[in-house]
């Protein structure tokens, strides 16, 4: 089963990747991730990769596209696999298509409210990088971390100006992305506008589509 997994951020997609993935034993494959690997482990990859984040630069399609049809290729993927945060642009999509067969993709639907209020009130360790959320999820003590003990900060990227432009690029990039997959038959937004106690919600949605597909 081929799933790919789309939507705004701060919808939660990496969180329903991951139990997606736990129930049906397939990997997710997460691009941010491949590339955080190449960088760390100073392949050819990872340094050119960094070159672009460092500047504030889009990875260029050819190269993203190379390293997830790469990754495809591995043994566990032959059951299937999720893909987070792939595609991001229309020709990844295409590229995507003539590469894999795709079975769904999940769009995950949430007011931009919501996601100013989820994202701006994260606050992550600045020591073990556990994540907090002032309203959900909050620490024991307020600032400090209950894992270890460290000073909790908002990251730049979560503070309210930054959520406002990261949903524009989102909208200008990413969202004509889910317009091409949906012109093949492939999406099912999912209404993802629940509270994380009722995450069971969100996840059925997608499980009663995927035993349609069996």
């Amino acid at each position: 089963m081929n799933i790919v997994i789309l939507g705004p951020p701060g919808a939660g997609k990496g969180t329903y990747a991951r139990l997606l993935s736990e129930k049906y034993t397939i990997p997710t494959i997460s691009v941010g991730d491949l590339f955080r690997k190449a960088i760390t482990d100073e392949t050819k990859l990872g340094k050119s990769v960094k070159n672009y984040l460092s500047s504030g630069e889009l990875v260029p399609d050819k190269i993203v596209i190379e390293v997830v049809k790469n990754r495809l290729e591995e043994e566990d993927c032959k059951k299937g696999f999720l893909l987070d945060g792939y595609p991001r642009t229309v020709p990844q999509a295409e590229a995507m298509m003539n590469f894999n067969k795709i079975d769904v993709a999940f769009n995950f639907v949430v007011p931009d409210d919501v996601i100013a209020s989820r994202i701006g009130g994260r606050r992550t360790c600045s020591k073990c990088g556990a994540i907090f959320h002032l309203i959900n999820v909050p620490p024991k003590v307020e600032g400090i971390c209950d894992i270890c003990g460290g000073t909790l900060i908002q990251r730049a990227d979560e503070k309210p100006q930054i959520i406002k432009n990261r949903l524009e690029i989102f909208r200008e990039k990413t969202k004509p992305v889910a317009d091409y997959l949906r012109t093949k038959g492939l999406v099912v937004d999912i209404d993802a506008n629940y509270p994380i106690e009722e995450i069971d919600k969100i996840i059925d949605q997608c499980e009663n589509y995927l035993q349609t597909l069996r």
